[in-house]
């Protein structure tokens, strides 16, 4: 069944006849999912990472040639406006986002050229695959493919190469950049090879499950990177460095770490699966009738069933009993990253003042 019509996914399969088994193969075994409507770039130039580092969140300057990093553009408010995956392998950094920002993507960072040697273009001639699941070293082994054994690594395939990320399944996950003329070929490879078929629904689960936000679903034109967990540099995960030089939107990042605290949270919800109807994107989710988050992705998980992403108020109670939509909601209390550490800024004014 293809994905939604007008959804991110839109052009891919949604699923394969039973999106549960999906799901559990890809925790269990392995499977593949098509992501190729991902927008692809490709910046050539022998400055492509210092420049880059200039003008994005995350720190760059140490990236080794095969290594990759999450990375996002802030506006002058420190709010986010692209998220992004790149890789930099045999002298091209890659760079891949979600399908309704890479035109945009695209012509800011090639605005923000100027003197640099850094060259970005369109880079649709490599698509995505992703492969889910500890079986999934295995079946790249069995076409000859060597794993990357450490987060964020890459090696080079034919035309292209294959990066582990930490996320969405709980063991190994994989994606695969490859040639777009030869995704069809790959994608039976893979199959042939032992993963199960898999759709975006599959991966959107094990997504909201692991807590990752994606653009637009999971945030808003106010998000800033605090809220949905992006902050950290590359071994931590995360897609803003906190110990980098200047770049966009960099004091609202450094304001909030070091005097305030975050307006909202993210947040993973249980839906009540007996209600009639689910929630969508983009509504309001509240709390004895006063308005306390939005709605992010939602999606039926094959052991947890009806889950969503939120961004809730940071003031707002974990066992508060929540609606969404039609459906009663409540926080999953595992999904809550509570901020313990003493800010440098706040421990400073507070030594001002004597406290």
């Amino acid at each position: 069944m293809p994905s939604p019509e007008g959804g991110p996914d839109e052009g891919t399969a949604w699923h394969y006849g039973d999106p549960l088994r999906e799901q559990r193969s890809a925790v269990t075994t392995s499977a593949v999912v098509d992501r190729s409507t991902r927008a692809v770039i490709a910046i050539g130039g022998d400055d492509r990472l210092t420049w880059l580092h200039t003008i994005s969140s995350q720190d760059l300057l140490a990236l080794a040639d095969g290594q990759s990093a999450e990375n996002l553009s802030l506006d002058v408010n420190g709010r986010v406006e692209h998220h992004f995956v790149q890789t930099d392998i045999d002298a091209t950094t890659w760079i891949d986002t979600d399908p309704a920002h890479g035109p945009a993507l695209l012509t800011f960072l090639t605005k923000m050229v100027f003197w640099a040697k850094a060259e970005p273009r369109d880079g649709s001639e490599l698509a995505v695959l992703s492969l889910l699941g500890p079986e999934s070293a295995t079946v790249l082994a069995s076409l000859g493919i060597s794993a990357p054994a450490l987060p964020y690594a890459a090696e080079a395939v034919d035309g292209g190469f294959v990066r582990r990320m930490p996320w969405p399944t709980r063991t190994d996950s994989f994606d695969l950049l490859i040639p777009r003329s030869e995704l069809t070929s790959w994608w039976t490879r893979l199959v042939d090879a032992g993963a199960a078929p898999a759709g975006s629904w599959a991966y959107e689960a094990l997504r909201v499950e692991s807590v990752r936000p994606r653009i637009d679903l999971d945030t808003d034109e106010r998000t800033i990177p605090h809220e949905v967990g992006w902050i950290g540099g590359v071994t931590e995960f995360g897609a803003v460095h906190l110990d980098k030089g200047c770049y966009r939107g960099q004091e609202t990042v450094a304001r909030v770490h070091n005097l305030g605290k975050p307006p909202r949270r993210l947040v993973m919800l249980h839906l009540d699966g007996s209600a009639d109807g689910r929630p969508e994107p983009g509504d309001s989710i509240s709390a004895e009738g006063r308005a306390v988050g939005r709605i992010g992705t939602v999606v039926d998980h094959f052991e947890l069933g009806p889950i969503a992403l939120a961004l809730i108020k940071r003031t707002v109670p974990v066992d508060t009993p929540l609606e969404a939509g039609p459906c009663a909601a409540s926080i999953d209390p595992d999904s809550v990253r509570e901020e313990t550490a003493v800010q440098a800024g706040r421990a400073a004014v507070d030594r001002l003042r004597g406290r």
